[in-house]
């Protein structure tokens, strides 16, 4: 009986030593370190089929050939581009700009600060002049047409009468860039500055001041690229 009791007892020494070093071996394993997440700017490329952009808009605008004090109008800006290469699209245009405008001096009917409008639908290429992860600077031309409505509010006064233009339609463009500060590989963020040329009253186009921001979306599955 000594002898079993010697002997299990060394079973048992030997099991608790074993299992001792089983436990150290397990403390001293490092494991394997984390690898930090992928930058939010690592996967930006430009070889989406789409690109949709929206965002609130302002535009100086002249209601009249005859009005000083221009218009400071308020509205959007919404587009939407076939990207035919990273370099190439073509897009459409939709603008709407809302605000009220100066009159003529010394109209007859005492009209101050009417409401007026304009809206605009274009067409046209753009290009995409610098990129990289971070940013991407666009160059477009888009042209069309335009519909400024100089009328609502006058409660049928004849619009020479504040020295406006009457409602019509006109050619139009819109040519300009935009900036583009990348978010993710998808999300933009856009600052896009624009001349917006119109010809109400056939007098020849007009300049006038226009720009916009707002978010860009790219959509659509990657196309090859050489």
């Amino acid at each position: 009986m000594k002898g079993k009791g010697r002997y299990w007892l060394g079973v048992a020494a030997v099991a608790a030593v074993m299992s001792m070093g089983a436990w150290a071996q397990d403390q001293g394993i490092t494991p394997n370190p984390q690898l930090p997440p992928s930058a939010p700017l690592a996967d930006v490329r430009y070889d989406y089929h789409w690109e949709l952009y929206g965002g609130p808009a302002y535009s100086h605008f002249d209601a009249g050939p005859s009005v000083l004090q221009g218009a400071n109008l308020g509205g959007f800006d919404a587009r939407a581009v076939r990207e035919l290469n990273t370099r190439w699209g073509v897009g459409v245009n939709v603008r709407g700009y809302f605000g009220t405008s100066g009159v003529a001096c010394c109209n007859t009917q005492n009209i101050k600060g009417p409401f007026v409008s304009q809206y605009m639908f274009l067409a046209g290429p753009e290009y995409r002049v610098l990129r990289n992860e971070h940013a991407a600077m666009m160059l477009h031309a888009f042209v069309g047409g335009a519909y400024g409505d100089f009328q609502h509010a006058l409660g049928g006064v004849p619009p020479q009468e504040v020295g406006f233009f009457a409602n019509q339609m006109t050619v139009a463009a819109a040519l300009g860039g935009s900036i583009d500060l990348n978010r993710s590989a998808r999300w933009v963020f856009r600052i896009a500055p624009d001349a917006n040329l119109t010809d109400y009253g056939g007098n020849g186009l007009v300049q006038q001041f226009a720009i916009s921001v707002g978010v860009v979306y790219r959509a659509g599955h990657r196309f090859k690229t050489k």
